[in-house]
């Protein structure tokens, strides 16, 4: 279980996501590992006027036709001095718009100071669109498990366990059943803003499934595109556990736990592996279980509760 830092590389904006912007770097060419930590995008006016508590660090900063016919009404020494300022407060990178050529005092003061100044011929509310939902997808927290995410009766079902306790091998027998894989060995977790946690693969895992014996297999084109999903909200943690003589397991269902993703709790459940026991129909039947606890139907404690009436009944008597 690995969590990753929350920060997007300069450089990161130049590839092929963001094609369709056509960036160039207009200066700070060597600086651009900086780090973007900030999703939302600033325009740097008030800055500009002479308001720099407004910049904050770590944000995009997006230079267009206002910002810069705003520059050129300034005296040249007022321009170097306000610029100075804004490029000493940790801005990771400032983007021009609609092709324009900055003023020549700010691309200099840029590049002494090293900060990136990359333009794009796209006008600023596409820039804006673009670059925000970019670092939205790739700035929120995020995490790799082992284990396999699948999308059993529309839920998002994580199998996780102990290496070769049978995860791909229950997945698959899922999946001959008509449910879906999202990821295997190595999900990646998002948590978003909404609060879902969603699980995906990476590209060069993505569909694919190694089964020992086999090899690494390809599910979609073995099963078809329904076989697969690219991303699905986790659900349900199944843990797989070797079957412990010596443990007493949960035989009735009333109690509830847990399993913390990212400090987020997903409802979550052991299932003992013992020879003789169809582990694909147990998850099945643990997700339809999932799915009638969300709509209110709760089958442990209504046979718990239904025990005790009836004693209640029984002790009047």
């Amino acid at each position: 279980m690995t969590e990753d830092a929350a920060f997007v590389g300069v450089d990161e904006l130049l590839g092929s996501e963001l094609r369709d912007l056509n960036f160039e770097v207009l200066s700070g060419g060597s600086s651009l590992d900086r780090r973007i930590s900030h999703p939302r995008v600033q325009k740097p006016g008030l800055a500009f006027a002479g308001y720099y508590d407004y910049i904050k660090a770590g944000r995009v900063q997006i230079v267009g036709a206002s910002e810069k016919a705003y520059l050129e009404t300034q005296a040249p020494e007022v321009r170097t001095r306000r610029c100075t300022a804004i490029l000493e407060r940790e801005i990771p990178v400032f983007i021009v718009t609609k092709g324009l050529d900055p003023i020549p005092e700010f691309n200099r003061l840029a590049e002494a100071q090293g900060v990136p100044v990359l333009r794009s011929p796209s006008l600023s509310s596409t820039v804006i669109k673009r670059v925000s939902n970019f670092l939205e997808e790739h700035l929120v927290p995020s995490m790799h498990l082992h284990g396999v995410l699948l999308d059993i009766y529309g839920l998002g079902v994580l199998l996780i366990g102990a290496s070769g306790v049978g995860k791909s091998e229950c997945a698959l027998d899922l999946i001959t059943r008509g449910h879906s894989l999202v990821a295997d060995d190595r999900v990646t977790v998002k948590l978003y803003p909404s609060g879902d946690l969603v699980g995906s693969a990476e590209k060069p895992l993505r569909h694919h499934m190694e089964l020992r014996g086999l090899g690494i297999v390809n599910v979609h084109d073995l099963f078809g595109l329904a076989s697969v999903r690219e991303h699905k909200p986790i659900d349900l943690v199944v843990e797989l556990e070797k079957w412990d003589e010596n443990r007493a397991y949960d035989r009735l269902g009333l109690d509830e736990s847990v399993y913390p993703i990212l400090d987020t709790p997903c409802p979550f459940i052991k299932m003992p592996v013992a020879l003789g026991r169809n582990l694909s129909i147990l998850v099945e039947i643990a997700a339809r279980n999932h799915l009638l606890k969300m709509q209110g139907h709760h089958s442990a404690r209504e046979f718990a509760r239904m025990l005790e009436e009836k004693l209640a009944e029984e002790g009047k008597k």
